[in-house]
């Protein structure tokens, strides 16, 4: 396997081995002559030096991050220029094929050109298999990409990080340049966009704008969705990974395009975009929008009370449910007088309309105060004192 390989046997086992054959020996002595065996002289390294343009090299890296769901693990894409020492990364949930993808169409696209030359080292997203102790299988998409954007595919050596020892470095340096410190955020979108931030403060001391003019040529993004042909169901649902997505309820029984994203699908009919829904998992589970149910909803007030649609809406369910279960309809006028604000402008308008409600309500139940049980009511307040104060009566 190699001197220095892992899999061997330590120092203890040596002894016992040694202690079994027979012969006297103490373990002090055995690390002594296993440490002068060990030795080895000390790597010189060659100092690298590259062009503008020349040379990117990328890695992922883990972070602790609790993004509205608790403390969980996040996967940083890091991207770092020798040459010019810019950093940028792009957070996400995993280290998937089409995170590793979407991540250089990110990049390409933020910087608006394409660097020479990609260094990687042997991640599963860039060797599909090894042939031997040295030949290598690069993924055919990582492949497709380098054709399409111009990149040359730089592989390292295995075990040898020092051969993109920038980005090494830069992904302890992001982690807790940007993390270490802040790490609680309301959503990953909002941990993006504070490390953005504080990314473009790092990167004003680097050369970027200077190693700009020494890029290739930027190309429009490269078409990363899985592309499927899809029949809406009675539901008015098409189902992706066996994942259901609402769409407008006029299409059900109609074949829709739908391009599925790392993050999100996108739905089409007649070439034109209708709808888009944030990627969900688990088999079953559904993504559903109120507004593509309004029309049905407003034939069929009754059925908004247990609808999927309300259910994943619990504020909104919440304000249903104590003030509008006995009058659905009136509900569902609302939500259409109103359709076209956004979301979470109707739930502020349905709290104002039942704040209000609840005010005039209390406003009735109290009944005005006439003016002689007001002249009743000071009367025994003064009496009350006069008691109080013990004093005397005449």
């Amino acid at each position: 396997m190699g001197a220095t390989h892992k899999q061997h046997l330590t120092n203890v086992q040596i002894h016992e081995k040694l202690i079994e054959s027979g012969r006297k020996i103490s373990i002090a002595t055995i690390n002594i002559a296993l440490a002068k065996i060990r030795k080895r002289h000390k790597e010189a390294y060659i100092r690298q030096e590259y062009d503008f343009g020349q040379r990117l090299e990328y890695d992922f890296g883990e972070v602790r991050l609790d993004c509205g769901e608790g403390m969980r693990t996040y996967h940083m894409a890091v991207f770092c220029s020798p040459a010019s020492n810019f950093r940028w990364l792009y957070l996400y949930t995993n280290q998937k094929k089409e995170v590793f993808l979407d991540s250089h169409v990110r990049f390409f696209e933020m910087i608006g050109g394409v660097y020479w030359e990609v260094v990687y080292d042997n991640m599963k997203n860039v060797v599909k298999k090894f042939i031997g102790r040295t030949e290598k299988e690069l993924n055919p998409d990582l492949i497709k990409m380098s054709m399409y954007y111009g990149f040359k595919i730089n592989v390292t050596n295995c075990f040898r990080g020092n051969e993109k020892g920038s980005v090494e470095r830069s992904v302890d340096y992001l982690r807790n340049q940007l993390f270490a410190d802040t790490y609680r955020f309301s959503s990953l979108e909002s941990a993006q966009e504070y490390a953005c931030s504080k990314l473009n403060k790092m990167n004003e001391l680097c050369s970027i704008e200077e190693e700009k003019t020494a890029l290739m040529l930027y190309k429009p993004p490269l078409e990363l969705a899985v592309i499927s042909e899809n029949t809406v169901n009675s539901y008015s649902f098409v189902c992706v990974d066996t994942v259901f997505y609402s769409v407008p309820e006029e299409l059900v029984g109609k074949e829709v395009t739908v391009k599925k994203y790392h993050d999100e699908i996108r739905v089409f009919y007649e070439n034109m975009e209708i709808c888009r829904h944030k990627r969900a998992f688990g088999n079953g589970t559904c993504r559903v929008n109120i507004y593509h149910y309004l029309n049905t909803l407003k034939k069929k007030p009754g059925a908004v009370k247990n609808s999927a649609a309300l259910r994943q809406i619990p504020k909104l369910k919440a304000i249903f449910d104590t003030h509008y279960a006995e009058k659905p309809r009136r509900f569902v006028e609302i939500f259409i007088e109103n359709k076209h604000l956004p979301l979470e402008e109707i739930i502020a308008l349905f709290e104002t309309k039942t704040f209000v409600a609840q005010k005039v309500s209390a406003l009735d139940i109290v009944k005005p105060i006439t003016s002689v049980a007001a002249a009743t009511t000071a009367s025994l307040n003064g009496y009350s004192q006069l008691v109080m104060g013990g004093g005397d009566r005449e």
